[in-house]
C-alpha cells in the first residue's frame, strides 16, 4: 500500500474548501493528478467524474477511471473508485481511498488530505517503490496550490 497524508491550515471555512473539492473542474486546476476530467455528474452530495490519473513517476499511461466523491457537508469528502460496471480495468489494477477531513480552527480550517492506494501482487513490486515518496510530494503540492487559491480568492 502507498499512503500520503498532509494537513494544512487554510484561512477559509470548511464549506468553502469542500465546495472547491466538489467542483471537480475547479479542483483539477490545483490537482494535476486528476487531469484531464472528461465528464462529471453531481447529484446532491455525490459526485462522479471520469479522468485519466497521472501517478507521479510512472512512465506509462493509466486507464481512465471513474471516481465517486461523497460529501458530508461541512466535515469531509470521501473518494473511492466507482464500483463495477465502471472501471472494469482500473478496479483490477488498484484500489483507491482518499479523503479531505475539515475541522474549524481559530483562523480558518485544518484540512487533512489522505490518499491510500493498493495494487495487486504482480504490479505491487513495480509501482509501489516508484510512488513511495513521490505521491507524498504530489499531495503536498496539491494542498499548497489549494491553500493559495482559497486564500487568494478570500483576499479579493
Amino acid at each position: 500500500m502507498v499512503t500520503a497524508q498532509t494537513t494544512r491550515s487554510i484561512r477559509c471555512t470548511p464549506e468553502a474548501f469542500l465546495d472547491l473539492v466538489m467542483d471537480i473542474d475547479q479542483y483539477a486546476e490545483v490537482d494535476d493528478k486528476i487531469r484531464p476530467v472528461y465528464w462529471s455528474r453531481r447529484s446532491g452530495n455525490v459526485l462522479e467524474f471520469e479522468f485519466r490519473p497521472k501517478l507521479p513517476g510512472l512512465p506509462f499511461p493509466t486507464p481512465k477511471l471513474v471516481q465517486r466523491v461523497e460529501l458530508a457537508p461541512g466535515k469531509r469528502v470521501d473518494i473511492t473508485n466507482a464500483p463495477l460496471p465502471r472501471n472494469k480495468i482500473g478496479n483490477r489494477l488498484s484500489t483507491f481511498r482518499g479523503s479531505f477531513v475539515c475541522r474549524p480552527v481559530d483562523e480558518g480550517t485544518a484540512v487533512t488530505r489522505t490518499i491510500e492506494m493498493t495494487f495487486p501482487a504482480p504490479m505491487r513490486w513495480l509501482i509501489e517503490p516508484v510512488l513511495t515518496g513521490r505521491l507524498q510530494a504530489a499531495v503536498d503540492d496539491e494542498m499548497d496550490r489549494a491553500t493559495a487559491r482559497l486564500e487568494n480568492e478570500r483576499g479579493r
